[in-house]
């Protein structure tokens, strides 16, 4: 996966400081509370809570405390109070992982046991599933062809000087291109190539040098050709395939047009949601909150990530992108299932092919 470009810095997470159990409570009763309302709230409704045994007033004294710790801060003189990056942190850093209901845990079991196809339809339906299952949108990043071999390859003969060369590598993709010829060629001289060139590619990988035939044949000319669509024709070789699901829901997360039109740009931008989920590994993170992953564009947004990885090595990573007030339990709970579920399925195919 790519790295973050020189120019976009990443602050650390400032340290939370350590709250004592009833100030803890009524944090967690407040975020809990302003991720189902998305509204304020108030000290009256926090006493209601059964975790926080205490009366209205104490509430309002320790959500003072609170608000000067930078946990809770309040939007209007007269409302209630709304959590702060740092509250959401302090929430996060403390959250027991949740368990998804028994439908949706039947749902991502069902899926992965029936989804067929080739391995870019596989992520796409992917990241689908996870977005409908949480309402965020989703980002699956798949792994690059950079470690796959070829596993077959053909050249099919379409008429008209032009040809279909077909490559089927290792984790699942078909590379397919179609190319046009200068000149003539029999059926039996494609069918002689598409043997010549299966032979030469099985077992190589893509950024592999492969020793080409120099022969001045229509068979040779068709084995250079389909050798050189597949070989440095993929466009994902170097790069990771990123599949984004229910774009949509931003509208939805966030009332602010102009926010909703960052936040759908920075999508649009695939090395920039690579690179934006691999720095949150590599700080050790599973959920960037805020300000704390560095792209100002997404300062109103949280990021759950959790990796995809095949024989114990990093090749990819599930993630959600919501507003701060996600469901951080159910959030974190998909994307760790899905991930595990996603790895499984890569290494069963690494497996079947090897």
């Amino acid at each position: 996966m790519a790295r973050k470009p020189a120019n976009v810095s990443t602050p650390a997470p400032r340290p939370a400081p350590v709250l004592d159990a009833r100030k803890a409570a009524i944090l967690d009763a407040v975020v809990n509370e302003h991720i189902d309302t998305a509204q304020p709230v108030g000290s009256g409704s926090v006493a209601a809570n059964h975790s926080v045994a205490v009366s209205p007033a104490t509430v309002r004294s320790e959500m003072v405390a609170l608000e000067r710790e930078g946990m809770l801060t309040q939007p209007h003189t007269s409302a209630g109070r709304i959590p702060t990056d740092r509250g959401y942190r302090y929430f996060v850093d403390h959250l027991q992982r949740g368990v998804l209901q028994p439908a949706q845990q039947a749902e991502i079991g069902q899926f992965f046991s029936s989804v067929r196809g080739e391995l870019e339809d596989v992520l796409e339906q992917t990241s689908a599933l996870l977005s409908r299952l949480t309402k965020y949108t989703s980002v699956v990043v798949g792994p690059s062809h950079a470690r796959a071999t070829v596993r077959s390859a053909q050249i099919v003969d379409f008429g008209a000087r032009r040809i279909l060369v077909v490559g089927v590598l290792s984790d699942g993709a078909v590379e397919k291109r179609t190319i046009d010829l200068d000149e003539d060629v029999s059926p039996l001289d494609v069918s002689e190539a598409s043997v010549q060139l299966q032979a030469l590619l099985v077992g190589a990988s893509l950024d592999q040098r492969i020793e080409l035939p120099s022969r001045q044949t229509a068979v040779a000319q068709l084995v250079r050709i389909g050798a050189g669509a597949l070989m440095t024709g993929s466009t994902s070789v170097d790069g990771d395939r990123v599949f984004i699901g229910g774009s949509s829901k931003i509208a939805e997360s966030f009332d602010a047009v102009d926010t909703v039109r960052s936040v759908l740009g920075i999508l649009e931008q695939e090395l920039v949601v690579v690179t934006l989920m691999q720095d949150i590994m590599d700080q050790g993170l599973s959920v960037a909150i805020g300000s704390e992953h560095g792209y100002q564009s997404l300062s109103a947004c949280a990021v759950v990530v959790a990796p995809v990885n095949i024989d114990g090595v990093q090749a990819g990573a599930v993630g959600l992108l919501g507003p701060t007030r996600m469901n951080y339990r159910e959030a974190l709970a998909a994307a760790h299932m899905v991930s595990q579920h996603l790895t499984d399925r890569l290494e069963s195919n690494e497996a079947s092919r090897g």
